[in-house]
Protein backbone atom coordinates (compact mmCIF):
# COMPACT_ATOMS: atom_id res chain seq x y z
CA UNK A 1 0.00 0.00 0.00
CA UNK A 2 1.25 3.52 -1.00
CA UNK A 3 2.20 6.05 1.82
CA UNK A 4 -0.54 8.31 -0.03
CA UNK A 5 -3.10 5.52 1.06
CA UNK A 6 -2.16 4.11 4.06
CA UNK A 7 -1.79 7.12 6.15
CA UNK A 8 -4.58 9.42 5.12
CA UNK A 9 -7.55 8.21 7.46
CA UNK A 10 -7.58 7.56 11.23
CA UNK A 11 -8.68 4.03 12.70
CA UNK A 12 -11.70 6.10 14.15
CA UNK A 13 -12.69 7.25 10.47
CA UNK A 14 -12.27 4.12 9.01
CA UNK A 15 -14.19 2.07 11.65
CA UNK A 16 -17.29 4.22 11.07
CA UNK A 17 -17.05 4.52 7.06
CA UNK A 18 -15.58 1.04 6.73
CA UNK A 19 -16.69 -1.23 9.48
CA UNK A 20 -19.47 -3.29 6.72
CA UNK A 21 -18.36 -3.82 3.66
CA UNK A 22 -19.82 -2.50 0.39
CA UNK A 23 -20.24 -5.01 -1.99
CA UNK A 24 -20.63 -3.39 -5.38
CA UNK A 25 -17.16 -1.54 -6.58
CA UNK A 26 -17.26 1.95 -6.49
CA UNK A 27 -15.26 5.22 -7.71
CA UNK A 28 -15.45 6.30 -4.22
CA UNK A 29 -12.69 3.26 -3.02
CA UNK A 30 -10.90 3.40 -6.57
CA UNK A 31 -7.45 2.67 -7.26
CA UNK A 32 -5.06 4.08 -9.86
CA UNK A 33 -2.06 1.33 -10.53
CA UNK A 34 0.77 2.05 -12.15
CA UNK A 35 2.14 -1.53 -13.75
CA UNK A 36 5.21 -2.75 -15.72
CA UNK A 37 4.49 -5.51 -17.56
CA UNK A 38 6.48 -8.00 -19.52
CA UNK A 39 5.83 -7.88 -23.14
CA UNK A 40 5.39 -11.65 -23.82
CA UNK A 41 2.03 -13.13 -24.68
CA UNK A 42 -0.66 -13.76 -21.73
CA UNK A 43 1.14 -11.04 -19.59
CA UNK A 44 -1.41 -8.55 -18.94
CA UNK A 45 -4.18 -11.25 -19.22
CA UNK A 46 -2.46 -12.58 -15.97
CA UNK A 47 -2.99 -9.25 -13.72
CA UNK A 48 -6.30 -8.53 -15.89
CA UNK A 49 -7.47 -11.75 -14.16
CA UNK A 50 -6.30 -11.85 -10.97
CA UNK A 51 -7.87 -8.38 -10.45
CA UNK A 52 -11.25 -9.68 -11.48
CA UNK A 53 -10.33 -12.77 -9.24
CA UNK A 54 -10.23 -10.34 -6.29
CA UNK A 55 -13.41 -8.88 -6.70
CA UNK A 56 -11.77 -5.60 -8.58
CA UNK A 57 -13.37 -3.98 -11.62
CA UNK A 58 -11.14 -3.01 -14.12
CA UNK A 59 -12.80 0.35 -15.62
CA UNK A 60 -9.77 2.12 -17.52
CA UNK A 61 -6.53 1.14 -19.53
CA UNK A 62 -4.22 3.48 -20.36
CA UNK A 63 -0.38 3.14 -21.96
CA UNK A 64 2.36 5.34 -20.17
CA UNK A 65 5.03 4.17 -22.32
CA UNK A 66 6.74 1.13 -23.91
CA UNK A 67 10.23 0.04 -24.24
CA UNK A 68 9.69 -3.03 -26.33
CA UNK A 69 10.64 -5.73 -23.64
CA UNK A 70 7.91 -4.23 -21.28
CA UNK A 71 4.51 -1.73 -21.45
CA UNK A 72 3.90 0.21 -18.84
CA UNK A 73 0.30 0.90 -17.88
CA UNK A 74 -2.20 2.90 -16.04
CA UNK A 75 -5.15 0.35 -14.54
CA UNK A 76 -8.14 1.91 -13.42
CA UNK A 77 -9.57 -0.10 -10.74
CA UNK A 78 -12.62 0.02 -8.95
CA UNK A 79 -12.81 -1.49 -5.56
CA UNK A 80 -15.67 -1.86 -2.87
CA UNK A 81 -14.03 -0.82 0.15
CA UNK A 82 -10.56 0.61 2.05
CA UNK A 83 -10.05 -2.91 3.05
CA UNK A 84 -10.73 -4.47 -0.22
CA UNK A 85 -8.77 -1.75 -1.99
CA UNK A 86 -5.53 -3.09 -0.24
CA UNK A 87 -6.32 -6.94 -1.21
CA UNK A 88 -6.18 -6.07 -4.70
CA UNK A 89 -3.43 -3.90 -4.41
CA UNK A 90 -1.46 -6.91 -2.86
CA UNK A 91 -2.91 -9.18 -5.48
CA UNK A 92 -1.73 -7.08 -8.50
CA UNK A 93 1.53 -7.01 -6.71
CA UNK A 94 2.12 -11.12 -6.91
CA UNK A 95 1.41 -11.33 -10.65
CA UNK A 96 4.59 -12.96 -12.13
CA UNK A 97 5.90 -10.62 -14.96
CA UNK A 98 4.08 -7.76 -13.18
CA UNK A 99 6.10 -4.38 -11.44
CA UNK A 100 3.55 -2.52 -9.93
CA UNK A 101 5.40 0.98 -10.05
CA UNK A 102 2.47 3.12 -8.38
CA UNK A 103 -0.53 2.73 -6.23
CA UNK A 104 -3.10 6.20 -5.94
CA UNK A 105 -6.00 6.48 -3.88
CA UNK A 106 -7.97 8.10 -6.97
CA UNK A 107 -10.13 9.90 -4.00
CA UNK A 108 -7.41 11.43 -2.23
CA UNK A 109 -5.83 12.39 -5.74
CA UNK A 110 -8.67 14.36 -6.36
CA UNK A 111 -8.38 15.99 -3.12
CA UNK A 112 -4.38 16.82 -3.04
CA UNK A 113 -4.05 20.55 -2.48
CA UNK A 114 -7.57 21.10 -2.35
CA UNK A 115 -10.68 21.03 -5.18
CA UNK A 116 -10.97 24.97 -5.55
CA UNK A 117 -9.05 27.83 -6.66
CA UNK A 118 -9.62 31.80 -7.21
CA UNK A 119 -9.61 32.83 -10.63
CA UNK A 120 -9.95 36.72 -11.92
CA UNK A 121 -13.12 37.43 -13.84
CA UNK A 122 -11.73 39.91 -16.07
CA UNK A 123 -7.89 39.94 -17.90
CA UNK A 124 -5.52 42.48 -16.42
CA UNK A 125 -3.97 42.89 -20.18
CA UNK A 126 -2.31 46.62 -19.87
CA UNK A 127 -2.53 49.96 -17.65
CA UNK A 128 -6.16 50.64 -18.65
CA UNK A 129 -7.01 47.44 -17.11
CA UNK A 130 -4.73 47.95 -13.52
CA UNK A 131 -7.09 51.69 -13.56
CA UNK A 132 -10.51 50.19 -12.99
CA UNK A 133 -9.86 46.96 -11.59
CA UNK A 134 -8.18 48.79 -8.92
CA UNK A 135 -6.66 52.02 -8.06
CA UNK A 136 -7.88 54.73 -8.64
CA UNK A 137 -11.14 53.94 -10.47
CA UNK A 138 -11.76 51.49 -7.68
CA UNK A 139 -12.10 54.29 -5.18
CA UNK A 140 -15.08 55.28 -6.76
CA UNK A 141 -16.89 52.17 -7.02
CA UNK A 142 -15.91 51.99 -2.74
CA UNK A 143 -17.48 55.62 -2.12
CA UNK A 144 -20.75 54.20 -4.13
CA UNK A 145 -20.80 51.22 -2.13
CA UNK A 146 -20.61 53.81 1.13
CA UNK A 147 -23.03 56.16 -0.05
CA UNK A 148 -25.54 53.04 -0.80
CA UNK A 149 -24.89 49.64 0.77
CA UNK A 150 -27.01 47.64 -1.26
CA UNK A 151 -24.68 48.57 -4.18
CA UNK A 152 -22.21 45.53 -2.87
CA UNK A 153 -24.87 43.26 -4.00
CA UNK A 154 -24.48 44.58 -7.49
CA UNK A 155 -20.69 45.69 -7.81
CA UNK A 156 -18.71 43.12 -5.75
CA UNK A 157 -18.77 39.22 -5.54
CA UNK A 158 -21.24 39.17 -3.02
CA UNK A 159 -23.78 39.12 -5.36
CA UNK A 160 -23.07 35.20 -6.44
CA UNK A 161 -21.05 34.19 -3.17
CA UNK A 162 -21.89 32.40 -0.52
CA UNK A 163 -20.34 31.03 2.06
CA UNK A 164 -20.39 27.31 3.16
CA UNK A 165 -19.94 26.76 6.90
CA UNK A 166 -19.51 24.61 9.38
CA UNK A 167 -17.78 24.11 13.25
CA UNK A 168 -16.64 20.54 12.25
CA UNK A 169 -18.83 19.43 15.05
CA UNK A 170 -21.41 16.63 12.74
CA UNK A 171 -19.63 15.63 10.05
CA UNK A 172 -20.75 13.06 7.85
CA UNK A 173 -21.76 10.13 9.71
CA UNK A 174 -18.00 10.96 11.67
CA UNK A 175 -19.19 13.04 14.36
CA UNK A 176 -17.24 16.03 16.06
CA UNK A 177 -13.95 15.66 13.80
CA UNK A 178 -13.04 19.66 13.99
CA UNK A 179 -13.12 22.14 11.32
CA UNK A 180 -9.82 21.24 9.82
CA UNK A 181 -10.88 17.33 9.06
CA UNK A 182 -14.40 19.41 8.07
CA UNK A 183 -12.41 21.17 5.26
CA UNK A 184 -12.87 18.67 2.59
CA UNK A 185 -16.59 18.11 2.91
CA UNK A 186 -16.56 22.29 2.34
CA UNK A 187 -14.76 21.82 -0.30
CA UNK A 188 -16.47 19.65 -2.34
CA UNK A 189 -20.11 21.39 -1.51
CA UNK A 190 -18.30 24.55 -3.00
CA UNK A 191 -17.88 23.02 -5.96
CA UNK A 192 -21.27 21.26 -6.74
CA UNK A 193 -22.47 24.88 -6.16
CA UNK A 194 -20.29 26.38 -9.22
CA UNK A 195 -20.58 22.72 -11.04
CA UNK A 196 -24.71 22.75 -10.98
CA UNK A 197 -25.45 26.54 -10.24
CA UNK A 198 -22.68 28.82 -11.16
CA UNK A 199 -22.48 30.03 -7.37
CA UNK A 200 -19.59 30.91 -6.29
CA UNK A 201 -18.80 29.23 -2.74
CA UNK A 202 -15.67 29.29 -0.45
CA UNK A 203 -15.33 26.86 2.68
CA UNK A 204 -15.37 28.81 6.17
CA UNK A 205 -14.21 26.20 8.81
CA UNK A 206 -13.96 27.94 11.74
CA UNK A 207 -13.01 26.88 15.22
CA UNK A 208 -15.01 28.03 17.74
CA UNK A 209 -15.94 26.88 21.26
CA UNK A 210 -19.56 27.66 21.48
CA UNK A 211 -22.70 28.45 19.26
CA UNK A 212 -22.58 31.96 20.46
CA UNK A 213 -19.01 32.06 18.63
CA UNK A 214 -20.35 30.73 15.72
CA UNK A 215 -23.49 32.93 15.54
CA UNK A 216 -20.96 36.12 16.35
CA UNK A 217 -18.14 35.19 13.75
CA UNK A 218 -20.79 34.48 10.85
CA UNK A 219 -22.28 38.08 11.64
CA UNK A 220 -19.05 39.69 11.12
CA UNK A 221 -18.66 38.28 7.73
CA UNK A 222 -21.85 39.41 6.57
CA UNK A 223 -20.63 42.11 4.26
CA UNK A 224 -18.55 39.55 2.24
CA UNK A 225 -21.04 37.39 1.52
CA UNK A 226 -24.70 37.31 -0.07
CA UNK A 227 -25.89 33.94 1.51
CA UNK A 228 -24.87 31.43 4.14
CA UNK A 229 -25.46 28.00 3.80
CA UNK A 230 -24.84 26.07 7.27
CA UNK A 231 -23.39 22.51 7.32
CA UNK A 232 -22.32 19.68 9.35
CA UNK A 233 -23.36 22.08 12.77
CA UNK A 234 -24.36 19.16 15.75
CA UNK A 235 -27.99 19.11 17.03
CA UNK A 236 -29.79 20.39 18.86
CA UNK A 237 -27.39 23.70 18.21
CA UNK A 238 -28.10 23.82 15.19
CA UNK A 239 -30.96 25.01 15.51
CA UNK A 240 -30.14 27.59 17.54
CA UNK A 241 -27.63 29.10 15.18
CA UNK A 242 -29.69 29.02 11.92
CA UNK A 243 -32.48 30.54 13.78
CA UNK A 244 -30.33 33.33 15.26
CA UNK A 245 -28.28 34.07 12.23
CA UNK A 246 -31.74 34.11 10.14
CA UNK A 247 -33.31 36.76 12.05
CA UNK A 248 -30.48 39.04 12.65
CA UNK A 249 -28.52 38.60 8.87
CA UNK A 250 -30.20 40.65 5.85
CA UNK A 251 -28.95 38.04 3.22
CA UNK A 252 -30.59 34.46 3.41
CA UNK A 253 -29.58 31.53 5.63
CA UNK A 254 -30.30 28.24 4.58
CA UNK A 255 -29.12 25.08 7.15
CA UNK A 256 -28.54 22.21 4.14
CA UNK A 257 -28.46 19.24 6.88
CA UNK A 258 -32.02 20.22 7.60
CA UNK A 259 -33.78 21.65 5.13
CA UNK A 260 -31.73 20.41 1.78
CA UNK A 261 -32.54 16.67 3.24
CA UNK A 262 -36.12 17.85 3.86
CA UNK A 263 -36.99 19.36 -0.12
CA UNK A 264 -35.79 16.25 -1.47
CA UNK A 265 -37.54 14.07 0.96
CA UNK A 266 -40.79 16.14 -0.01
CA UNK A 267 -40.13 15.99 -3.52
CA UNK A 268 -39.39 12.01 -3.45
CA UNK A 269 -42.63 11.51 -1.64
CA UNK A 270 -45.24 13.42 -4.28
CA UNK A 271 -43.82 11.58 -6.92
CA UNK A 272 -44.07 8.49 -4.82
CA UNK A 273 -47.63 9.27 -4.07
CA UNK A 274 -48.56 9.62 -7.92
CA UNK A 275 -47.52 6.04 -8.33
CA UNK A 276 -49.11 4.22 -5.07
CA UNK A 277 -51.91 6.21 -5.40
CA UNK A 278 -52.37 7.61 -2.47
CA UNK A 279 -52.37 11.48 -0.97
CA UNK A 280 -50.04 12.82 1.43
CA UNK A 281 -52.57 14.44 3.06
CA UNK A 282 -53.69 10.49 4.01
CA UNK A 283 -50.25 8.77 4.80
CA UNK A 284 -49.41 7.37 7.65
CA UNK A 285 -45.64 8.32 8.47
CA UNK A 286 -43.21 7.17 10.71
CA UNK A 287 -39.43 8.80 10.64
CA UNK A 288 -36.51 7.96 12.43
CA UNK A 289 -33.83 9.96 13.28
CA UNK A 290 -35.24 12.95 15.25
CA UNK A 291 -32.32 15.64 15.00
CA UNK A 292 -31.72 18.37 12.42
CA UNK A 293 -32.98 16.43 8.95
CA UNK A 294 -35.79 14.95 11.25
CA UNK A 295 -37.66 17.57 12.73
CA UNK A 296 -37.06 19.27 9.64
CA UNK A 297 -38.53 16.70 7.27
CA UNK A 298 -41.50 16.40 9.10
CA UNK A 299 -42.43 20.72 9.37
CA UNK A 300 -41.74 20.91 5.59
CA UNK A 301 -44.25 17.19 5.10
CA UNK A 302 -46.46 19.51 7.35
CA UNK A 303 -46.51 22.35 5.88
CA UNK A 304 -47.48 20.20 2.50
CA UNK A 305 -50.04 18.84 4.15
CA UNK A 306 -49.22 15.32 6.30
CA UNK A 307 -50.53 15.05 9.66
CA UNK A 308 -49.83 11.76 10.89
CA UNK A 309 -46.48 12.10 11.47
CA UNK A 310 -44.42 9.80 13.86
CA UNK A 311 -40.81 10.41 14.96
CA UNK A 312 -38.64 8.10 16.70
CA UNK A 313 -35.11 8.58 18.25
CA UNK A 314 -33.11 5.89 20.03
CA UNK A 315 -35.45 5.59 23.24
CA UNK A 316 -39.01 4.67 20.39
CA UNK A 317 -41.83 7.03 19.51
CA UNK A 318 -41.96 10.74 20.29
CA UNK A 319 -45.10 11.55 22.06
CA UNK A 320 -46.06 14.27 24.13
CA UNK A 321 -45.62 13.67 27.54
CA UNK A 322 -42.54 11.49 27.67
CA UNK A 323 -39.61 13.03 29.48
CA UNK A 324 -36.57 14.45 29.06
CA UNK A 325 -36.67 15.48 25.91
CA UNK A 326 -34.72 18.69 24.27
CA UNK A 327 -36.40 21.24 22.75
CA UNK A 328 -36.40 20.12 19.39
CA UNK A 329 -37.53 16.70 19.90
CA UNK A 330 -40.21 18.82 22.37
CA UNK A 331 -41.34 20.09 19.32
CA UNK A 332 -42.26 17.04 17.57
CA UNK A 333 -43.98 15.90 21.03
CA UNK A 334 -45.97 18.89 20.80
CA UNK A 335 -46.89 19.35 17.01
CA UNK A 336 -46.46 15.41 15.27
CA UNK A 337 -47.94 12.18 16.51
CA UNK A 338 -51.29 13.12 16.98
CA UNK A 339 -52.54 9.93 18.21
CA UNK A 340 -49.93 9.89 20.90
CA UNK A 341 -49.22 6.15 19.46
CA UNK A 342 -45.97 5.27 21.69
CA UNK A 343 -43.52 1.96 21.78
CA UNK A 344 -40.38 1.25 19.45
CA UNK A 345 -40.00 1.94 15.68
CA UNK A 346 -40.89 -1.59 14.73
CA UNK A 347 -44.27 -1.12 16.63
CA UNK A 348 -45.55 2.23 15.50
CA UNK A 349 -43.93 0.89 11.94
CA UNK A 350 -47.09 -1.58 12.09
CA UNK A 351 -49.41 0.02 9.52
CA UNK A 352 -47.41 2.49 7.95
CA UNK A 353 -47.88 3.59 4.44
CA UNK A 354 -44.31 5.59 4.68
CA UNK A 355 -40.89 5.17 6.41
CA UNK A 356 -38.10 7.83 6.86
CA UNK A 357 -34.76 7.31 8.04
CA UNK A 358 -32.15 9.60 8.97
CA UNK A 359 -30.65 7.65 11.70
CA UNK A 360 -28.10 4.79 11.68
CA UNK A 361 -27.85 1.53 9.71
CA UNK A 362 -29.74 -1.77 9.69
CA UNK A 363 -32.72 -0.51 12.12
CA UNK A 364 -35.30 -2.73 10.25
CA UNK A 365 -35.63 -6.21 8.58
CA UNK A 366 -38.20 -7.81 6.22
CA UNK A 367 -40.21 -9.13 8.47
CA UNK A 368 -41.11 -5.26 9.68
CA UNK A 369 -41.80 -3.96 5.97
CA UNK A 370 -44.29 -7.11 6.23
CA UNK A 371 -46.17 -4.98 9.02
CA UNK A 372 -46.80 -1.90 6.38
CA UNK A 373 -49.52 -1.45 4.50
CA UNK A 374 -50.09 -2.31 1.62
CA UNK A 375 -48.31 0.16 -1.52
CA UNK A 376 -45.28 1.03 1.34
CA UNK A 377 -42.59 3.69 0.93
CA UNK A 378 -39.39 3.08 2.69
CA UNK A 379 -36.79 5.96 1.80
CA UNK A 380 -33.53 4.48 3.98
CA UNK A 381 -31.35 7.34 4.35
CA UNK A 382 -28.37 6.50 6.48
CA UNK A 383 -24.89 6.74 5.06
CA UNK A 384 -22.98 4.54 4.02
CA UNK A 385 -25.46 1.48 5.08
CA UNK A 386 -28.98 2.40 5.08
CA UNK A 387 -31.26 1.27 7.83
CA UNK A 388 -32.50 -1.37 5.54
CA UNK A 389 -31.10 -2.33 2.31
CA UNK A 390 -32.60 -2.40 -0.62
CA UNK A 391 -32.27 -5.91 -1.33
CA UNK A 392 -33.89 -6.55 2.01
CA UNK A 393 -37.02 -4.31 0.75
CA UNK A 394 -37.39 -5.73 -2.50
CA UNK A 395 -41.18 -7.39 -3.24
CA UNK A 396 -42.34 -6.08 -0.13
CA UNK A 397 -42.28 -2.53 -0.63
CA UNK A 398 -43.86 -0.33 -3.56
CA UNK A 399 -41.48 2.21 -4.06
CA UNK A 400 -37.77 1.97 -2.35
CA UNK A 401 -35.33 5.33 -1.81
CA UNK A 402 -31.68 5.66 -0.29
CA UNK A 403 -29.03 7.75 0.01
CA UNK A 404 -26.96 6.27 -1.84
CA UNK A 405 -25.32 6.56 -5.31
CA UNK A 406 -25.34 3.36 -6.43
CA UNK A 407 -28.82 2.19 -5.97
CA UNK A 408 -32.25 3.98 -7.64
CA UNK A 409 -33.91 6.93 -6.23
CA UNK A 410 -31.03 8.64 -4.58
CA UNK A 411 -32.20 11.37 -2.17
CA UNK A 412 -29.23 13.62 -2.72
CA UNK A 413 -29.23 17.03 -1.30
CA UNK A 414 -27.60 18.79 -4.20
CA UNK A 415 -30.98 18.52 -6.08
CA UNK A 416 -31.55 21.12 -3.89
CA UNK A 417 -29.23 23.36 -2.42
CA UNK A 418 -27.69 24.78 -5.53
CA UNK A 419 -30.64 26.05 -7.15
CA UNK A 420 -32.04 27.32 -3.84
CA UNK A 421 -29.16 29.74 -4.04
CA UNK A 422 -28.66 30.74 -7.48
CA UNK A 423 -32.61 31.47 -6.88
CA UNK A 424 -32.30 33.55 -3.74
CA UNK A 425 -29.00 35.27 -5.15
CA UNK A 426 -31.30 36.09 -8.80
CA UNK A 427 -33.73 37.37 -6.55
CA UNK A 428 -32.25 39.66 -4.41
CA UNK A 429 -33.15 37.68 -1.49
CA UNK A 430 -33.46 38.68 2.47
CA UNK A 431 -34.21 34.91 3.75
CA UNK A 432 -35.15 31.69 2.75
CA UNK A 433 -38.87 31.17 3.38
CA UNK A 434 -41.04 28.03 4.12
CA UNK A 435 -42.87 29.08 0.13
CA UNK A 436 -38.99 29.23 -0.84
CA UNK A 437 -38.62 25.78 0.34
CA UNK A 438 -41.97 24.23 -1.07
CA UNK A 439 -41.48 25.39 -4.49
CA UNK A 440 -37.94 23.95 -4.57
CA UNK A 441 -39.78 20.63 -4.04
CA UNK A 442 -42.49 21.41 -6.18
CA UNK A 443 -39.48 22.23 -9.68
CA UNK A 444 -37.80 19.19 -8.09
CA UNK A 445 -40.47 16.74 -8.66
CA UNK A 446 -41.58 18.00 -11.66
CA UNK A 447 -38.14 17.66 -13.28
CA UNK A 448 -39.27 13.93 -13.84
CA UNK A 449 -41.93 13.74 -16.65
CA UNK A 450 -44.70 11.89 -16.27
CA UNK A 451 -43.65 9.55 -18.78
CA UNK A 452 -40.73 8.82 -16.95
CA UNK A 453 -41.70 8.18 -13.44
CA UNK A 454 -41.64 4.88 -12.42
CA UNK A 455 -40.86 3.16 -8.76
CA UNK A 456 -37.16 3.23 -9.80
CA UNK A 457 -37.16 6.94 -10.84
CA UNK A 458 -39.20 9.47 -8.44
CA UNK A 459 -36.21 12.09 -8.49
CA UNK A 460 -34.37 13.29 -11.65
CA UNK A 461 -30.74 12.33 -11.42
CA UNK A 462 -28.53 14.71 -9.87
CA UNK A 463 -26.77 15.07 -13.64
CA UNK A 464 -29.93 15.67 -15.46
CA UNK A 465 -29.47 19.01 -17.32
CA UNK A 466 -31.24 22.12 -16.15
CA UNK A 467 -32.43 20.78 -12.88
CA UNK A 468 -30.71 23.50 -10.50
CA UNK A 469 -32.48 26.45 -12.86
CA UNK A 470 -35.63 25.28 -12.94
CA UNK A 471 -35.40 25.39 -8.98
CA UNK A 472 -33.99 28.43 -8.89
CA UNK A 473 -36.85 30.13 -11.08
CA UNK A 474 -39.45 28.50 -8.76
CA UNK A 475 -37.72 29.85 -5.92
CA UNK A 476 -36.78 33.55 -7.34
CA UNK A 477 -40.79 33.18 -8.15
CA UNK A 478 -41.12 32.22 -4.62
CA UNK A 479 -39.19 34.69 -3.15
CA UNK A 480 -40.75 37.73 -4.83
CA UNK A 481 -44.32 36.64 -4.13
CA UNK A 482 -43.48 36.47 -0.32
CA UNK A 483 -42.07 40.05 -0.87
CA UNK A 484 -38.40 38.93 0.91
CA UNK A 485 -36.38 40.73 -1.67
CA UNK A 486 -34.06 44.11 -2.29
CA UNK A 487 -35.33 46.29 -4.72
CA UNK A 488 -32.90 46.07 -7.70
CA UNK A 489 -30.06 48.68 -6.67
CA UNK A 490 -28.38 50.96 -9.28
CA UNK A 491 -25.68 54.21 -8.81
CA UNK A 492 -27.32 57.27 -7.74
Amino acid sequence: MSPQRSNHLGRRATKLLFSRPMAIPLAAFSLRIRARIQNKPGSFAALATVIGEAGGSLVGIEIVETDGATVTRDLVVFCASEGHAATVEAATRAVENVAVLEVEDRTFGVHERGKLSIDAKRPLRDRDDLSMAYTPGVARVCLAIADQADLAHRYTMKANAVAVVTDGTAVLGLGNIGPEAALPVMEGKAVLFKAFAGVDAVPVCLKVSSPDELVETVQRMEPMFGGINLEDIAAPHCFDVEARLADTLSIPVFHDDQHGTAVVVLAALRNACKLVGKDLADLRIVLSGAGAAGVAITKILMSAGASDIVAADRKGAIYKGREGLDPSKQWLADHANPEGRSGTLSGVLRGADVFIGVSGPGLLGRADLETMAPGSIVFALANPVPEVLPEEAEGLVAVMATGRSDYPNQINNVLCFPGIFRGALDAGATRVTENMKLAAADAIAAAVAPGQLHADEIVPSVFAPGVAYRVAEAVAAAARADGVTRESASPS
